[in-house]
């Protein structure tokens, strides 16, 4: 059965969303704003329950365009997996993590696609939006869903495409970001190719799965490497006393042969953190260690240890100990002006500090309290920032350098800052008051 044979005449393909998170939801926002209809499904259903009122869950997203969208009438959102058989393309956005030894933990995907495959109706399209290593989609996701007694390739459609969502970014979002599409089929890209023509300005089609899904994991991995070698040269700088934020600044006039990377406190985020360690443990299969990439990662890693070293010399040099110090971290999310808790070196400097016996707060206006993660166990809530707060800690971290905070006002009133993002360089005081870690 031809894909195009199922739309019936119709000039709209109608989707199903799986996963209504950072992918997901601004993803069907903008397959409404292509006047498909929609099916959102989610197994949280806290999620189904607030689109349905015109709420957003995500601060990246404003209420205003959830209800908007609402309001069309195109789109639905649901717990029940079922109510995507009757769609045209189903498209996953499921979480893939690493595990305890950071090995992929496709949990999700295998899941989710055992939930498609009961559902699967002949001509339907689906793809595998997860990041994840290459053959995954070929060797993983498509055994699961012929259990439904259906063929890939034949009676039913797969591609793999990337999800590249960057969230908080004004000038890139998911319609002006190029979307790659690897399909099993020339007739499989084809569909992929029309399904998201809907949702995105250009679609980039590339001749597998594989492929794709290579690529994905080759951004974040080349991302990873050169913030990996910036972090070296960042504890290599400060020990020869050198301001490596300058360095950078001389080094990105050259006008070619040079791309300018920042360093900071570690890495954050579901993608970079972790997408190259999908790439490495795919690689032992085929007998290749991965020398640079897990180098890199051991480099990132160690990041939020030289943060807490920095404190401690600072603390030192002030006659205090971490141990019984009272400590404010700001800035929990993993980058400026997100909710995003994933991955975030915050939880990590905040641990070390517990160990070290620190009494530990944060403030974030974005992040009210942390539950429970793979990081951590402490669940602290968000402290309200006024003089008297600010005053009263031995030492201010800022882990996020969040646009909404007052650096001046910080700098005046803290009386000795660890900067990990040059967020106060050159402001009155700080050459006091302020340590670059």
């Amino acid at each position: 059965m031809k894909f195009t044979d199922r739309l019936k005449g119709s000039e709209h393909p109608s989707v199903a969303i799986i996963g209504l998170g950072y992918v997901g939801l601004p993803l069907a926002l903008e397959f409404v704003k292509g006047g498909c209809r929609v099916v959102g499904i989610d197994i949280d259903a806290e999620k189904p329950r607030m689109i349905g009122e015109g709420k957003s869950y995500l601060k990246t997203i404003p209420s205003e365009r959830i209800a908007a969208a609402v309001k069309t009438g195109l789109i639905e959102c649901t717990t029940e997996f079922s109510s995507m058989k009757d769609s045209d393309a189903i498209i996953i956005c499921v979480p893939t993590p690493l595990g305890k030894s950071r090995e992929p933990d496709l949990s999700y995907v295998i899941s989710t696609g055992k939930e498609v495959s009961r559902y699967l109706q002949p001509g339907q399209l689906v793809v595998l939006e997860s990041t994840t290593y290459p053959g995954t989609t070929r060797e993983e996701l498509v055994p699961i869903l012929e259990e439904s007694g259906l063929k890939a390739g034949e009676d039913f459609f797969v591609a793999f495409s990337p999800e590249r969502e960057d969230p908080g970014n004004k000038e890139f979002y998911t319609r002006t970001i190029p979307k790659l599409v690897g399909a099993l089929t020339p007739e499989g890209s084809d569909a992929a190719n029309l399904v998201y023509s809907f949702a995105v300005d250009k679609v980039v089609v590339v001749s597998s799965p594989e492929v794709a899904e290579m690529a994905k994991i080759t951004e974040n991995t080349y991302r990873a490497v050169n913030i990996a070698l910036v972090n070296e040269l960042k504890v290599l700088a400060s020990r020869m006393d050198v301001d490596i934020w300058e360095v950078i600044r001389a080094a990105s006039t050259k006008p070619f042969g040079y791309t300018p990377f920042f360093p900071g406190p570690g890495l954050g985020g579901h993608c970079i953190p972790i997408d190259p360690f999908y790439l490495t443990w795919k690689a032992r299969q085929f007998g290749m260690p991965t020398r640079f990439i897990e180098l890199a990662g051991e480099i990132n890693t160690a990041m939020p240890a030289f943060v807490v070293s920095i404190i401690t010399k600072a603390l030192n040099e002030r006659q205090k100990s971490v141990n019984g110090s009272r400590i404010l971290i700001l800035g929990m999310a993993y980058k400026p002006d997100i909710d995003d808790i994933r991955e975030t070196p915050a939880l990590m400097v905040m641990d070390q500090l517990l160990e070290l016996g620190a009494d530990v707060d944060y403030n974030d206006p974005y992040v009210g309290s942390i539950g429970e993660t793979r990081q951590t166990h402490h669940r602290p809530v968000s402290v309200e920032l006024t003089e008297n707060v600010l005053s009263g800690f031995d030492c201010v971290v800022i882990i996020t350098n969040h646009s909404c905070y007052d650096y001046q006002w910080i700098v005046d009133n803290a009386s000795l800052i660890i900067d990990t993002r040059n967020a106060c360089a050159g402001l009155k005081g700080s050459e006091e008051k302020v340590v670059k870690a």
